[in-house]
């Protein structure tokens, strides 16, 4: 009975491998839809934590596909769960779904001309970091799997996060609030995969790297206090804008003469700073906020311990008193080496070897990052600049990506999940 049942395994497991490939045709069929959810989503954005109408539609699509899915995870999350037709691991796929307060300048015909008052300002809302594909690119890949849980050895949860953008002050959400209400248990993941349209690599085009891929966020808030005094006669005060200068030019410092950059890049950027009220009076105090980018644990160590050190001590030498809060946004999106080495054959089956690029790391931050200090994952990059046109810039009104590529982005993720739930 023993050798039966091992002769079965091995035999139904033979079947499985030959059969882990989707036929092109169903990819081809389910293009313009993937398309049309990618406009709807566009046209009607919604920003961190209030992606109420987005998740409707995504939950409702879940369910349509016969899919478990539950609601208002991390306040607006939906999570989807296809058990396939054989036991196995559990495989995550996450996408992103909120919009940024940005008023869209490109001309199309499903452009966003919603409105709203983001941190008390009027703006438009637009996807302007293509988190809209990501969406309709995971819709798109749900509905293949859903129609072939014969070829899968395992479980796929469907992971579709609110608030990567992070949510509004004061409020918790994105990944780490996902994971905090136990997204990635019951069942327990295994692995996780992500994806991300690129606006300035060519439709066709994957880009990956193993380890160390997207940078820890920190968010810095510096107050400086000094002594009130007129223009005129700075000797009977303290200048806290002076001694924010001197901050500034001495965390430059930690960057060019204490961080070891052959090793790994870092980023200290000061975007903000508050003070004072008249030309002809030197304030009281100043604030300063801005942010850290680092791709090396240790050199985020050390970065941190130095600012900590520095900035209250160089307030002490001009006379004044300073204070630093750091907060941490996103973890380093670390590519596990050994995920990505396992995986990086079937990116180059479905794309074909010539157009999957190993790069560099960027400075960019992504709280896919907190799902994989957890467990395994693999995050890469999907081209979405159209052949014969310029890139746009993420974040910006005149973003803009190529519908082409989204189909690439379907069947890699699909591709993925056979390939690693069944070999």
């Amino acid at each position: 009975m023993k050798k039966l049942l091992l002769l079965s395994s091995i035999i139904l497991g033979g079947i499985l491998q030959a059969q882990t490939t989707i036929p092109e045709k169903e990819f081809n069929n389910i293009e313009n839809k993937v398309i049309e959810w990618r406009r709807d989503f566009h046209e009607n954005p919604e920003l961190s934590n209030r992606e109420f109408e987005t998740a409707k539609k995504i939950a409702a699509h879940l369910k349509s596909l016969g899919i478990e899915t539950t609601t208002e995870v991390g306040k607006t999350g939906v999570v989807g769960i296809l058990k396939g037709d054989h036991p196995g691991k559990t495989l995550a796929l996450r996408a992103d779904i909120d919009a940024l307060p940005v008023t869209e300048n490109v001309d199309l015909p499903f452009k966003s001309t919603v409105t709203t008052e983001f941190l008390g300002t009027k703006t438009g809302v637009m996807h302007a970091c293509g988190h809209d594909t990501h969406t309709a690119i995971l819709m798109g890949v749900a509905k293949i799997l859903s129609q072939h849980k014969d070829k899968i050895n395992g479980t796929v949860k469907f992971i579709f996060q609110p608030a990567e953008e992070g949510p509004p002050p004061g409020e918790e959400g994105g990944a780490a609030l996902m994971i905090k209400e136990g997204v990635l248990k019951n069942p327990d993941v295994d692995a996780i995969f992500g994806l991300h349209i690129s606006a300035d690599t060519p439709v066709g085009t994957i880009n990956y790297k193993p380890e160390g891929t997207m940078a820890a966020v920190e968010r810095f808030v510096i107050n400086v206090k000094g002594i009130q005094a007129h223009g005129s006669a700075p000797w009977t005060g303290v200048d806290p804008i002076l001694i924010s200068a001197k901050i500034i030019d001495g965390l430059q410092t930690i960057i060019s003469r204490n961080t070891k950059l052959t090793e790994s890049a870092a980023v200290i950027t000061v975007g903000k700073i508050t003070s004072g009220v008249r030309f002809n009076i030197i304030p009281e105090t100043a604030e300063m906020i801005g942010t850290v980018r680092t791709l090396d644990p240790e050199n985020k160590k050390l970065i941190l311990e130095r600012m900590r050190e520095l900035v209250p001590a160089i307030a002490k030498a001009y006379g004044g008193e300073a204070s630093i809060e750091i907060q941490n946004n996103t973890a380093i999106t670390y590519n596990d080496p050994e995920l990505t080495s396992e995986m990086l054959p079937t990116l180059e089956k479905v794309a074909g070897k010539e157009h999957v690029k190993l790069v560099k790391a960027t400075t960019g931050g992504e709280d896919f990052s907190f799902f994989q200090e957890k467990v395994p994952g693999l995050y890469f990059f999907l081209g979405g600049q159209p052949l014969n046109a310029e890139a746009t810039r993420h974040h910006t009104p005149d973003f803009y990506i190529d519908e082409s590529g989204l189909l690439l982005g379907v069947k890699t993720m699909t591709q993925l999940t056979l390939d690693y739930l069944n070999n």
